[in-house]
């Protein structure tokens, strides 16, 4: 396990220089294949499959919670069987380590992630 998993987010009000191209591609060797890094360097993309919209948007209540817990927070898309997570930092207009750390704890998220039993069934 990485490093990144353990570590928290720092607050980020600018100021601080956005990861080069290079230290991003060398950061997203720490992630899972599910990750992509935009053509510029500035964005970080994830992208993971479920089973149906309920574990979808479990996942996505857990996102959520991983982001808050951090205070950083990323773009959700929640489809019926995928949810897409974007991050970058809105202060410096690109990448920081807190986007690799919420990242890694992200993917940590989706290597124990089991679906909740349906609440309900429609026969």
């Amino acid at each position: 396990m990485h490093s990144l998993r353990n570590k928290r987010c720092l607050p980020c009000e600018g100021g601080v220089p956005k990861l080069s191209l290079e230290a991003a591609k060398a950061q997203i060797q720490h992630l899972s294949d599910g990750w992509q890094l935009n053509k510029d360097g500035t964005e970080i993309v994830g992208s993971f499959s479920f089973n149906d919209f309920h574990e979808s948007m479990g996942f996505a209540n857990a996102v959520a919670f991983v982001a808050n817990t951090e205070g950083h927070h990323p773009v959700l898309s929640v489809a019926w069987a995928s949810c897409e997570v974007r991050y970058w930092t809105h202060a410096i207009h690109g990448l920081s380590e807190n986007d690799f750390i919420c990242a890694a704890k992200i993917d940590a998220l989706y290597e124990q992630y089991e679906a909740p039993p349906p609440v309900c069934a429609i026969a």
